[in-house]
């Protein structure tokens, strides 16, 4: 089924293309990029810093197959970027979004009731030129459209090629599924009006704490969806529980809202589990005995059981066919962004029925941390 036919409320004043990018703000941009290269298999693909006149801060593009990330940290004390550090540890600041008019994506969102990041302006370099604007969301996450199709360059303008030796193989990742936003208590449904009537999305699945909910914690979230499906924001909350839950405990070390997860697709995700557990990245925990019942409530699957109960992944199923998925452990010190990767073998969904073993997972995490 076509995802325009999922979502027919989406109103396409504001038509994306895609993710462009995202940028994380980290202590040592040198670092993070060597790390998310060597364990994760992303390319070195663009470079900015003092060699080509970056003055104040440094940046790594990384790029596996449409996933682009991109590493920046502050070169000299003081200023922005450290305050972000400072507050709320590395942490991704702008979701950069693919569309053909950044000017009229500005326009468009800034009329409705987006407050303005910055105006368009243009970044030209002999490459051709690209187009940027930018409106603020949730916490201190930054959308920015991004218009390129007058370029032809690496990335954009103020970077240069990157091509070093080092270049670990792929692990299989193909595309950012979804992007998750923490907030903070009865914000959830603010925000989802935001994106409704900012930006067009349509609201296409709604959980509340009946849904995803364990003995001890529960949160509510909804799903946005822009109209040709490309981007899809879930928007989480804190919802009423006997501990904190682990949307609490984000806030509590983010220090407000903010991207919880980026949910990472793969065609093949017992091998890209694989070589990423090969390569050091620590999953959740799943107890052997999900499995015990996980066919009877999914039905057949193509895969073999064994490898996936191995590694951990789990199994849901809805009308559209059924997915597979498994969470990282916080990949930074503080426990905030994490990593979800999924294979989707024509489930448009969420994996519903695996709420309650991942909560129980990220509890037992919560327990070791003593945040529950």
């Amino acid at each position: 089924m076509e995802l325009e036919k999922i979502i027919p409320e989406a109103d396409d004043f504001l038509p994306l293309l895609g993710t462009d990018h995202v940028e994380i703000i980290v202590g040592n941009a040198k670092q993070a990029a060597y790390y998310y290269m060597s364990a994760w298999g992303f390319q070195p693909l663009a470079y900015k810093g003092l060699e080509n006149g970056s003055k104040e801060s440094v940046s790594y593009a990384i790029r596996q197959d449409k996933i682009t990330l991109v590493l920046t940290s502050p070169l000299e004390p003081g200023g922005d970027l450290n305050r972000h550090i400072n507050e709320h540890g590395d942490g991704v600041k702008n979701v950069a979004l693919w569309v053909d008019d950044a000017t009229k994506s500005w326009e468009e969102t800034t009329k409705r009731g987006a407050k303005s990041a910055f105006e368009p302006k243009t970044l030209q370099d002999t490459d051709g030129k690209v187009v940027l604007s930018g409106i603020h969301t949730y916490g201190e996450t930054i959308h920015i459209f991004v218009e390129r199709k007058d370029y032809n360059g690496t990335f954009m303008p103020g970077y240069t090629a990157w091509d070093p030796g080092y270049k670990p193989e792929p692990v299989g990742l193909k595309y950012i599924d979804h992007m998750v936003g923490n907030v903070g208590w009865g914000e959830m449904n603010t925000w989802c009006k935001f994106y409704a009537e900012v930006m067009g999305f349509a609201q296409i699945i709604s959980f509340d704490d009946k849904d995803i909910s364990t003995e001890y914690t529960a949160l509510m979230s909804k799903v946005m969806s822009n109209g040709n499906g490309r981007i899809k924001f879930p928007i989480n909350e804190p919802a009423e529980g006997r501990k904190k839950s682990q949307i609490e405990e984000y806030i509590d070390y983010y220090k407000g809202a903010g991207v919880q997860h980026l949910a990472v697709a793969t065609d093949n995700i017992i091998e890209t589990v694989t070589q990423l557990k090969d390569r050091g990245v620590d999953f959740l925990y799943v107890p052997e005995n999900y499995y015990d019942d996980v066919i009877d409530r999914v039905g057949e699957i193509d895969e073999d059981l064994e490898p996936l109960k191995k590694l951990g992944i789990l199994i849901d199923r809805d009308d559209e066919g059924y997915l597979l998925q498994l969470f990282t452990k916080p990949v930074l010190d503080r426990p905030t962004m994490f990593f979800e990767i999924i294979q989707r073998k024509g489930a448009q969904s969420f994996g519903k029925g695996n709420f309650k073993a991942l909560f129980e997972a990220i509890e037992r995490e919560q327990e070791n941390r003593g945040t529950l």
